[in-house]
């Protein structure tokens, strides 16, 4: 067979990419054999407006606007970092109230992410039953903090809203419910081969690649490399509350899937967890003062490590307030997991990233 080369371009607007980035493939015959990336901007001038235009005690919700998906990560991120500038601690029930949002935050994004795999495979029906599955994590999350998306839930000192009893028993019956739906998920990953067996070895990011190109999150941890910021963390309850590192080794779409299948069912344990040993106390410490000097926080979101640069000078605005997404820390692996693979598979490839070019664009 003659070979013939052939660019194709994948994005800016193609339908298993729905974020500002553009893939141009150089193809010999359907194998990828050179990739070239340009990752677009979209400008909000968020971190602009964080410095002049808003007040410290108002950016935790403004960066909550960065992303629909980890705004809950976001609005910590920053809170922390403003506490630590303030020298303030928060309460144990604040910080329990606090995992509770971030994970919930983590197991609606996975299963975003598993859908549109499912989607990309041409499972229709089940990218279907996973949205709407999906909405019973929404509505917990409406329920504790009054949002469906963009959660106003975290202040400067604690959270501005506690559960009571009642809410707590809805909560736990809604994630006995998701832990069931997963089950079932799990199941069909595992055995069903268009949906995912059928991508054993594809697109696979090996554990020495994983260090070369400083992967981060799910992607990270599907190939062997044992990072998580959560097992790091100190301010917030992981030790107690049951957090299990989950990890795979092959590196490949599918490993990509289970690691994100087995978080959410640790993250429901986690749930869980906090809701029965929920400590007592008030929810919000009153906090004084004006942010001083310079700090850098990392917290676990949905798609792995993200950063907070946050510089204040004793007055009510700030200097610099700096954030780093896991999503711009993956792109430099995107590229490498392609070459040598079919053109076919990089629609699949590409769901297996979760990547959230809303996120990198602020």
């Amino acid at each position: 067979m003659s070979r013939k080369t052939i660019n194709i371009p994948l994005g800016a607007q193609h339908i298993s990419l729905l974020e500002p980035v553009r893939f141009k493939f150089e193809c010999e015959n359907e194998k990828i054999v050179g990739v070239d990336s340009d990752v677009g901007f979209v400008h909000r001038g968020v971190e602009r407006a964080c410095t002049t235009k808003f007040k410290f005690d108002a950016v935790g919700y403004v960066v909550a606007r960065i992303c629909g998906l980890c705004a809950i990560t976001h609005s910590l991120a920053y809170t922390v970092a403003a506490e630590n500038l303030l020298g303030a601690q928060v309460t144990a029930k604040a910080a329990y109230l606090r995992t509770l949002l971030l994970e919930l935050d983590r197991i609606h994004s996975h299963m975003l992410c598993l859908s549109h795999t499912c989607e990309n495979a041409g499972f229709e029906a089940m990218f279907m039953q996973i949205m709407g599955d999906r909405e019973l994590v929404m509505e917990i999350q409406e329920l504790i903090s009054g949002n469906r998306v963009q959660f106003d839930y975290i202040c400067i000192g604690g959270v501005n809203r506690d559960i009571t009893a009642e809410l707590g028993k809805k909560i736990l019956e809604n994630l006995t419910l998701v832990e069931k739906k997963v089950r079932e998920y799990k199941d069909e990953f595992l055995n069903n081969w268009s949906l995912s067996l059928k991508f054993r070895g594809v697109g696979a990011l090996s554990l020495e690649d994983a260090y070369r190109f400083n992967a981060i999150g799910p992607l990270a941890r599907a190939a062997g490399l044992q990072t998580d910021v959560r097992n790091e963390m100190s301010y917030l309850p992981y030790k107690e509350i049951g957090f299990v590192m989950q990890m795979q080794e092959s590196g490949d779409i599918h490993a990509r899937n289970m690691v994100r299948l087995d978080e959410i069912q640790n993250s429901i344990e986690m749930c869980r967890n906090i809701v029965n040993g929920l400590p007592e106390g008030e929810i919000i410490t009153k906090i004084k003062g004006k942010p001083q000097g310079e700090t850098i926080v990392r917290y676990e979101a949905p798609r792995g490590e993200l950063m907070y640069y946050v510089k204040g000078n004793g007055s009510a605005m700030l200097d610099r307030v700096r954030i780093k997404t896991p999503t711009f820390s993956s792109i430099p692996a995107f590229s490498e997991i392609f070459l040598g693979q079919e053109y076919a598979d990089a629609p699949a490839i590409l769901a297996s990233f979760d990547p959230c070019l809303s996120c990198t664009a602020k």
